[in-house]
């Protein structure tokens, strides 16, 4: 690739946009695209993602290559899963061309959606997710991943501040919903920092935060994932109702749905966003005895 100083190592935005026009691409709004251009943010994700050449990653939607550049920079190895067919045929070359041979050899990219994907699709085995995930998917791969890419133990993902806030909030608070329910099934997480808009291109009308997250056991039962997220849907599609209300249809009826919450030791009158995972977990179980 002309006009390369393989030395730089990383992409500032003037490369990734000359990227972007050697292939005719443009981000696309509906696939949640900004690309990172600036090398100090991906620096820092890599820094506080404590990633080093022990690690094996997972980056779900590379894009160009900012990130992909600063992981590979740290020793790792990288699993590269991207969406975009004519991104996913680029970044080995980038890779090449900026970080070197022996570097580049350390990435496979697969051509496909994480959404989807499996962990017997991935070329090795990821024990890190460090990644900026796509804005208009984030929490379901988020989500998917740590369900169906088990050897996943800890990560550091960048969202919009928004979700990020949701996904670590407490219980019982304004934005405590589905989405940090979900993910404390699977992890413990926390806000790492914010990200300036400034940072990516296009440049997004929302804020950008980072959250840490590391994986521990499920509650202490057996009920599936499945299970416990519908009753986690059900009691969060209504958060303004009681759970006797809001889990109705769930349950069948009102009635049967008080039952259950008895049986689970939950009242009835209480709602949604003052429950933990465990007690999600307990009304699942009681689900399947309560007629």
């Amino acid at each position: 690739m002309s006009g390369v100083d393989p030395a730089r190592g990383l992409l500032s935005g003037r490369d990734v946009r000359r990227l972007a026009a050697t292939v005719d691409f443009r981000p696309r709004k509906a696939r949640g695209q900004n690309f990172v251009v600036d090398p100090n943010t991906v620096r820092r994700i890599v820094r506080l993602a404590d990633v080093s050449a022990a690690d094996t990653v997972l980056e779900v939607g590379p894009g160009l290559g900012s990130l992909t550049l600063a992981l590979l920079d740290a020793g790792a190895q990288v699993v590269a899963v991207e969406i975009e067919p004519v991104l996913a045929r680029l970044l080995p070359d980038t890779a090449r061309d900026f970080a070197g041979s022996a570097a580049a050899a350390q990435l496979r990219v697969l051509p496909a959606d994480a959404l989807a994907v499996t962990a017997g699709e991935l070329p090795w085995t990821p024990s890190a997710l460090v990644s900026n995930l796509p804005y208009n998917v984030a929490v379901p791969v988020l989500l998917g991943l740590l369900e169906r890419v088990p050897s996943l133990v800890r990560g550091l993902v960048m969202v919009q501040q928004e979700v990020a806030e949701r996904l670590t909030a407490p219980a019982g608070g304004r934005v405590y919903g589905a989405p940090t329910v979900k993910l404390s099934w699977w992890a413990s997480a926390e806000l790492a920092g914010r990200v300036s808009r400034e940072a990516f291109w296009p440049v997004p009308n929302i804020d950008s935060a980072l959250v840490a997250f590391r994986r521990h056991p499920p509650p202490q039962t057996d009920v599936t994932y499945p299970s416990f997220a519908d009753v986690v849907g059900a009691a969060f599609g209504q958060r303004r109702k009681t759970l006797r209300s809001a889990l109705a249809d769930w349950a069948g009826s009102a009635g049967r749905a008080e039952r259950v919450l008895v049986a689970a030791g939950i009242d009835p009158g209480r709602r949604g966003e003052t429950l933990l995972a465990a007690d999600f977990a307990a009304v699942a179980a009681a689900a399947r005895d309560v007629e």
